[in-house]
């Protein structure tokens, strides 16, 4: 079995915890998912099963799309609900200097991943620091926020809004940024993903309806193949057909084999196809003034 699955994540599991279901549920060796989501956390996870594992890190790299809840007045040690309490106020701004500070944030901004998290520090994730406590320096990542809308205010402490942003932000950090920023601190309380790349919730399954389609023999109709997935993230070149035994050999071939170009540039990651045959990903680059094209990563 090899494609990718658009997983509705429920809250209460790990991104883990739903592919080692998936794999004993399906009775399959390789999965693997793109883009880590809270526990608590809901929404879109895409999965890749088998030979699709290989593009993992190709299709996580889109855009991101959240439904958040911030809940003002406070601030905690995960900067959510699951942390301690380390702050209170009762001095919170009215709605248009939440507006006002919810909207700063659009464009590219400096941001500290939050201690409880999976990023890593000298081959170490934070979290593990953080159950140690360990004091570590974590060192600031710029993330891009394209989008950020509120959509409804309950008074005097509850903000729901959407958030576009690129891949390495999280939506906790903004939320704990956002408090600071209003003086009055903020943790995420709700937080449902919308959108990663091409995937959307409105094409998300449950992990119900996942297995009941396994069980009927119909999952294959739910699996988005690897060609689908790659052609959504990244360009393609085509070479003659003759070349395919040499691509898949590990050798380069020279680029006046290419007979077609999506727009792929020296140098960027692309599908690479013999014919109609996707051999890999691949890229063009020069040497010696001679161009040529060598497969990364092979997926036949």
């Amino acid at each position: 079995m090899n494609g990718i699955i658009n997983v509705l994540k429920p809250p209460g599991m790990t991104s883990s915890d739903v592919v080692v279901y998936l794999r004993r549920s399906l009775n399959i060796k390789k999965a693997g998912h793109t883009g880590t989501l809270d526990p608590d956390a809901a929404g879109v996870l895409p999965v890749c099963l088998g030979k699709a594992t290989k593009i993992a890190d190709y299709i996580q790299q889109g855009r991101k799309t959240y439904i958040c809840e911030l809940r003002l007045g406070m601030a905690t040690d995960t900067s959510d609900l699951a942390g301690q309490v380390i702050y209170t106020s009762s001095d919170i701004p009215g709605i248009d200097g939440i507006i006002a500070a919810l909207y700063s944030f659009r464009g590219e901004i400096e941001q500290v991943p939050p201690i409880h998290s999976a990023v890593k520090i000298g081959g170490k994730q934070l979290y593990r620091y953080a159950r140690q406590g360990i004091p570590v320096d974590i060192p600031t990542r710029k993330v891009e926020i394209y989008d950020i809308d509120l959509i409804s205010y309950k008074a005097p402490d509850k903000i729901l809004f959407r958030v576009e942003c690129s891949k390495g932000t999280y939506i906790r950090s903004l939320c704990r940024d956002l408090g600071e920023l209003l003086g009055c601190g903020g943790v995420m309380s709700f937080l449902l993903r919308e959108k990663t790349g091409s995937f959307s919730i409105t094409d998300s399954y449950t992990l119900g309806e996942i297995l009941e389609a396994a069980l009927s023999n119909t999952l294959e109709k739910k699996l988005i193949s690897v060609e689908e997935a790659l052609a959504q993230a990244i360009p393609s070149i085509v070479v003659k057909r003759e070349c395919l035994e040499k691509l898949r050999n590990g050798n380069r071939v020279r680029a006046d084999n290419i007979v077609q170009n999506s727009g792929a540039g020296p140098g960027e990651e692309s599908m690479v196809y013999s014919g109609d045959i996707l051999v890999g990903i691949g890229y063009q680059y020069k040497e010696n003034n001679h161009g040529y094209v060598r497969i990364k990563t092979l997926l036949l």
